[in-house]
């Protein structure tokens, strides 16, 4: 009997991201979205709203960071090795306001073994940089789903 053919990059990546968002309280909570989960790549969503605007009238660099820090965590977790996050750090280039639909990029720049770098860009619905964060992982025991399972399910 032949075996099926193994996963994609792409699809162990969309599985994972599947496996994670059920118990994503926080991002849940924050109202982010998923838009696309790819190996080593991620990209979510975040609209402002008035709970999330600051005595400055902009959106706090909280929540900027939440959005980031979460694209991060999909991206880092894309490849079916838990990971953490080990540090980072952020720089904000623009404010965000009210009723901006802010979007996360994050892509690894390097993955090794057990650490990994991952870059993110944070920008508001008309391109304007936002932020610039970038993440290192820490890969932990334990894995999503079982990796000699190849059947997507």
């Amino acid at each position: 009997m032949k075996s099926p053919p193994a996963l994609s990059p792409d699809a162990v990546a969309r599985r994972c991201a599947e496996l994670m968002w059920p118990t994503d309280s926080a991002a849940q909570g924050l109202g982010i979205q998923i838009v696309e989960v790819g190996a080593g790549r991620a990209t979510l969503t975040m609209s402002v709203r008035p709970d999330m605007v600051n005595v400055h009238g902009n959106c706090h660099g909280g929540y900027i960071f939440a959005l980031a820090d979460t694209a991060f965590g999909y991206a880092c977790n894309s490849q079916n090795q838990r990971a953490v996050t080990a540090s980072s750090e952020i720089s904000f280039l623009a404010p965000a306001q009210l009723g901006n639909l802010l979007t996360a990029q994050a892509h690894v720049r390097q993955q090794g073994k057990r650490r990994g770098v991952y870059d993110v860009e944070v920008t508001s619905q008309d391109g304007r940089l936002i932020a610039l964060f970038r993440g290192h992982a820490a890969r932990i025991a334990g894995y999503y789903f079982d990796p000699d399972d190849t059947s997507g399910g």
